[in-house]
């Protein structure tokens, strides 16, 4: 997440101090209140990206040691000898850069090996107010006389499970923003942090591990908002479990889609308002039952 970003969160939800923010991020107090007094939510430049001599090269080195990790210790090539047969094969660049790559893949697929042999554990225990969940689906309404899909926004608090739906016609950037705007209006107030997929909205690329290169404007609005947001893992869909419960209990119902006359499909009789307490009564209302079922 950009800098920026974490520095206004530190200031406007943390109150850290001045001084406790240049201590941890290595900048000066003056630039710190510069960056505050200038009310900006994301930088006016953005750094281009330098291209590496090293990128032509990075598929092959990758099957090089992919290949030399099924080999024994005493076989394996070191990263001198790779950075020599790259240099064979028209290789002009430092032997640092390659070293560099070689730790970042062996870091990735510990992390892999990690993940894929015990499973990655999501808390199934939230506290109140520290986290949201945010994911896009699909459905199908009649506006108009005409059967049209229509994407919906699911927006829900991890530990009370208030949730709000809303229904859009395209997954936007106008769309996404209009649906956290209206949650976080709703829900009465915004979570430290925010759950997502690796939607387009979000994010344009998708590096190794937790890497993520995340949009200018979702940046923005997160820095706006002072939320921390965090990416699953790609095909981790159970790392959003208490969004997969709601999907679960809609898709598993047959529906006929609703007939609704546009434009008034667009505009909402009663504002609704999520009553956050009865949800945290219900809940634990059901852990009581389940504790007393299970002794």
């Amino acid at each position: 997440m950009d800098l920026l970003s974490v520095i206004r969160r530190w200031a406007l939800r943390e109150h850290f101090s001045i001084r406790e923010i240049a201590r941890r991020t290595n900048l000066s107090r003056n630039t710190i209140r510069k960056y505050l007094r200038s009310g900006e939510v994301e930088p006016k430049f953005k750094l281009p990206d330098r291209r590496s001599k090293l990128d032509a090269f990075a598929d092959k080195l990758s099957s090089w040691l992919k290949l030399e990790a099924s080999k024994s210790r005493k076989q394996k090539r070191t990263t001198k000898q790779l950075h020599t047969d790259l240099l064979a094969l028209g290789y002009e660049g430092s032997y640092g850069r390659v070293a560099a790559f070689v730790r970042d893949w062996k870091t990735a697929r510990q992390q892999e090996q990690e993940t894929s042999g015990r499973g990655t554990f999501v808390p199934l225990v939230f506290h109140s107010g520290e986290a949201f969940q945010f994911d896009w689906s699909e459905d199908w309404a009649i506006l108009g006389g005409q059967r049209t899909k229509l994407q919906v926004a699911h927006f829900k608090l991890s530990h009370s499970r208030a949730f709000i739906v809303r229904a859009y016609l395209l997954q936007t950037h106008e769309m996404l923003f209009d649906a956290h705007y209206h949650a976080f209006r709703v829900l009465g107030g915004v979570a430290r942090r925010g759950i997502y997929d690796n939607m387009r909205t979000a994010v344009d690329r998708v590096g190794r591990g937790k890497n993520r290169q995340v949009n200018a404007r979702f940046t923005a609005m997160v820095s706006h908002y002072l939320f921390d947001a965090e990416f699953c893992n790609p095909a981790s869909g159970w790392e959003t479990h208490v969004l997969n419960l709601l999907h679960r209990l809609v898709d598993d119902k047959p529906v006929t889609a609703p007939t609704v006359d546009a434009p008034k499909a667009l505009v909402l009789s009663k504002e609704p308002r999520a009553d956050v307490e009865r949800y945290d009564t219900l809940r634990d209302g059901a852990r009581a039952r389940e504790v007393r079922h299970a002794s």
